[in-house]
């Protein structure tokens, strides 16, 4: 059993001791992992990193084939992600509002009538707002196109 800490002794001291004593003794020196980083280390923080890694573990991250229910979230949250790619292969302005507001519609559907499960956590596009970066981006490739007048 471990020694009590001296009165005269800081906690931090105290347990800086206890390691340093341990790690004499080679009571570290066999752990899983020794030497590596630690895992998750190399992404930004996710604030819900902790509830992703459990549900991995468990088995519940992958869409939900048999209720929908999942799937319904995950391919609305991925839409949203890929919307300025699928964007940018599109020319026509109609067609980009369109494509905006099908996808509002899920979101707001999700957002009446949520499935169980963690919120969607994705706010309605604004149409006019996605537009103007739809043509900001064109502009920008027509200008890098050799022989590029810039509109779009």
């Amino acid at each position: 059993m471990t020694e009590r800490k001296p009165a005269d002794v800081s906690h931090e001291d105290w347990v800086e001791h206890q390691i340093r004593q341990a790690e004499r003794r080679g009571e570290f020196a066999e752990l899983p992992g020794r030497g590596k980083p630690l895992p998750g280390n190399e992404t930004e923080y996710d604030a819900l990193w902790w509830v992703k890694a459990k549900m991995r573990r468990e088995g519940l991250g992958q869409e939900r084939a048999a209720d929908g229910a999942g799937s319904l979230v995950a391919v609305c949250r991925r839409d949203a992600e890929e919307l300025p790619a699928v964007l940018a292969r599109i020319e026509d302005e109609a067609e980009v509002r369109r494509r905006v507001a099908e996808l509002n519609k899920r979101i707001t559907d999700l957002h009446l009538m949520p499935p169980p499960g963690p919120p969607l956590g994705i706010p309605r596009l604004k149409v006019d707002e996605v537009v103007r970066e739809w043509r900001q981006a064109r502009q920008l490739a027509a200008r890098r196109r050799p022989g590029g007048s810039g509109r779009g």
